[in-house]
């Protein structure tokens, strides 16, 4: 049965990924030997797809995972790098992906459908994992990686305006009210419009909003384009384009702590896997995090690559 129903996956992955215009990060990704807190991990027999979303947080943990599940000894699809949160999560509902790093945040909120965000992490993750399993998605112990939406300015802008949290923005001249946003986080119910309204900001008028490719934010902000550019917190091209993230003084955002998620039948068969995903959600923080997308996003290194050597470095692999 899991056989068939990996062709089965296959077949419909071609289809729905191909259907919908999605493209993949596939192609060759190196193996090596496991070592150090995932050196006993044995996958083998084993088939499981991986995916992410298409940004480069998601690309570097999802070619991790590649990375380590074909070490492993399993029969590894990449699937990394499907735009759009809904894409992959009708993905994993499906079977058509096994595996993939989520928030939650995300989940409780534009999956889930909740409105009010829990403010303590490990209360949010615990919702989160008892609402899912209904969904039969295994959520994984979250790691201290907290990649939660915000607001982002040069810092000459910041000085100018004496701008330093969003409660400041519904003191401003409309004039300076200018957005550079993604089209992602302008409908989510977690995202912009909702933002204004909670901090009692004026409605943004379609003059006032620019919207874009969620990686075209920072250089936009950063050219003077528009005065506040959407980001989130790990990203590292906030301190290379010398941006500031506004503090979030009413705790608008939710948390957004990165778990690792695993189709319930995959993992009932292979229990195993979640010892390759604690090591790495033990070792990861928002630093970190930012250290490894600015190799990709200001270095242009690409994430399989920056993903082998962390993975190498940090002692997960041997590298043959």
């Amino acid at each position: 049965m899991r056989t068939l129903k990996v062709l089965t996956a296959g077949v419909l992955a071609a289809g729905l990924l191909a259907g919908c215009g999605l493209g993949t990060a596939g192609g060759y990704v190196r193996s090596g030997e496991l070592a150090g807190p995932v050196a006993d991990v044995n996958l083998d027999g084993a088939s499981i797809a991986v995916g992410s979303k298409d940004f480069t947080e998601q690309a570097i943990l999802g070619k991790m995972m590649v990375i380590l599940t074909q070490s492993a000894g399993a029969d590894t699809q990449d699937l990394t790098n499907v735009p759009g949160s809904q894409s992959v999560r009708q993905a994993m509902l499906q079977g058509i992906m096994d595996f993939q790093w989520e928030y939650t945040g995300t989940a409780w909120i534009t999956y889930l459908g909740n409105v009010d965000p829990i403010v303590d992490e490990q209360e949010q993750f615990d919702a989160v994992q008892e609402a899912d399993a209904e969904f039969d998605l295994h959520w994984v112990q979250p790691s201290a990686v907290n990649n939660t939406y915000a607001m982002m300015m040069t810092r000459e802008r910041s000085e100018e305006l004496g701008v330093t949290a969003m409660s400041d923005l519904a003191e401003l001249d409309e004039s300076d009210l200018t957005y550079c946003i993604a089209a992602e986080f302008a409908s989510r119910n977690d995202g912009f419009e909702p933002m204004l309204e909670h901090y009692g900001i004026p409605p943004a008028s379609a003059e006032q909003r620019r919207m874009m490719d969620q990686g075209a934010t920072f250089q936009a902000t950063a050219n003077g384009e528009c005065t506040f550019g959407q980001t989130t917190a790990t990203d590292g091209r906030i301190p290379a384009l010398d941006l500031v993230v506004l503090e979030d003084d009413e705790a608008y955002f939710p948390k957004y702590n990165l778990s690792g998620v695993i189709g319930e039948e995959l993992y009932a068969e292979y229990p195993q896997l979640e010892e390759l995903v604690i090591p790495l959600t033990e070792r990861l923080d928002n630093e970190t995090m930012a250290e490894l997308n600015a190799r990709v996003d200001v270095d242009g290194e690409e994430p399989g690559d920056v993903a082998w050597d962390f993975l190498v470095e940090e002692g997960y692999l041997v590298d043959e």
